[in-house]
């Protein structure tokens, strides 16, 4: 295991650390999360959150099943409201809204265009598909709570990773998340000072720890830490922070996944500013699913926790000693072969003159450079495409 290696700056008078959320990427996808949860998906702390997915699961079964032995039921107006009828059940399933449209797309048939039919005519459509469903076989995931649900209707292949096994996987090296070790719950930006604060109250409304009936989602930084790789125009230290989110869904929302990367400050919104190094892993719920987040997924993350940040801050340094460019026309050829148009490429090189203070030299100031002009970019295919280039830039620095 490598040690941490960390630049431990002084604070500023005001508490934090002053950074320059300008560099770098802006990454939406907490944000996202955070505007779209309702109370009752976010969690204050990762025991609670694994609690509640880990008594979910306890609840749960899972069978595989014939399709043709599967009895519908229309015994109310909603075509939602259906009830299946499972071979040797104790007693029927009510489909969820999400396994309800899963069990349309298995037999084929819109699920929007079934919730739109009076009941009795949904059920004659989905017992027609169900007796002629070509693969025979289903998995069902059902949930006693109350009444018996059914959570999820997948192929019989699917290799299911619980929402809990993930959580888990995320305390071992978090603990509860709140401050215990290194990774919490993130802090915020002050736009008005350029300061991020690490130290703020974990509420519903700054957590970054969510469930739903379908999926989990968490985020956490490492910002009592701050590394330091390199200066900024007026001498300060370009600060960063370690960051990871995950994500999976044991109904089969969504794929399970890990991202880490390093980032500069998280605002009241939850957006991540001045992103640098995103890697990303992700994990199909296929037939040896359960496997691979065993040997892959879970170590990668325990790996990224406690990994030096040496390689990131050497890469970085690289990339500012390796010069490329003397002259405005160095500058523009360096660009143009690597497939900028002239208009993007001097919008690129004014960039980096009005914000960085001098004319672009190094590979690090034409990263800089088209960053910014990424950000300036309503579409996001272009966008992406010029944060792309970008990071490919830093990779051959490094």
């Amino acid at each position: 295991m490598n040690t941490m290696q960390i630049l431990e700056p002084a604070r500023p008078a005001r508490g934090g650390y002053k950074v320059d959320v300008s560099r770098g990427e802006r990454n939406g996808r907490v944000s996202s999360e955070w505007f779209n949860r309702p109370d009752d998906e976010r969690y204050l702390s990762l025991d609670d959150l694994w609690a509640s997915v880990k008594a979910r699961s306890e609840r749960s079964t899972s069978r595989i099943v014939e399709t043709a032995k599967i009895q519908v039921e229309a015994s109310r107006d909603n075509a939602e409201r259906l009830q299946l009828i499972l071979p040797k059940a104790d007693a029927p399933l009510a489909p969820t809204h999400w396994a309800f449209g899963q069990l349309a797309s298995l037999v084929g048939a819109p699920a929007s265009y079934l919730r739109q039919l009076p009941a009795p005519l949904a059920g004659i459509n989905l017992q027609y598909g169900l007796s002629g469903h070509r693969a025979e076989q289903i998995k069902t995931f059902e949930t006693e709570d109350g009444r018996t649900e059914l959570r999820a209707v997948t192929g019989p292949d699917y290799g299911r990773i619980y929402d809990h096994e993930l959580v888990q996987a995320v305390q071992r090296i978090a603990g509860n998340g709140t401050g215990d070790t290194r990774w919490k719950v993130p802090g915020t930006l002050d736009w008005s000072t350029g300061v991020y604060n690490p130290d703020v109250d974990i509420t519903r409304d700054t957590t970054t720890l969510y469930a739903s009936d379908r999926d989990v989602f968490l985020f956490l930084v490492d910002d009592h830490n701050p590394i330091e790789a390199g200066k900024l125009p007026d001498g300060s230290p370009d600060l960063y922070f370690r960051g990871f989110y995950c994500w999976n869904s044991e109904v089969g929302a969504k794929t399970l996944g890990i991202a880490s990367f390093y980032l500069r400050a998280v605002c009241q919104n939850r957006n991540i500013w001045g992103q640098e190094e995103f890697q990303e892993i992700t994990i199909r719920h296929s037939k040896y699913a359960a496997s691979r987040f065993a040997h892959e997924a879970a170590p990668a993350l325990t790996r990224f926790a406690n990994s030096s940040p040496s390689g990131f801050i050497n890469g970085i340094k690289a990339a500012r000693q390796q010069i490329v460019a003397r002259t405005d026309e160095d500058r523009e050829t360096f660009l143009r072969k690597r497939g900028f148009s002239k208009l993007e490429a001097g919008k690129i090189i004014d960039k980096v003159l009005v914000e960085e203070g001098h004319p672009a030299e190094s590979i690090f100031d034409f990263v800089q450079g088209i960053t910014r002009l990424a950000r300036d970019k309503t579409q996001q295919d272009t966008r992406l495409e010029l944060e792309g280039k970008a990071k490919k830039l830093l990779e051959r620095a490094g």
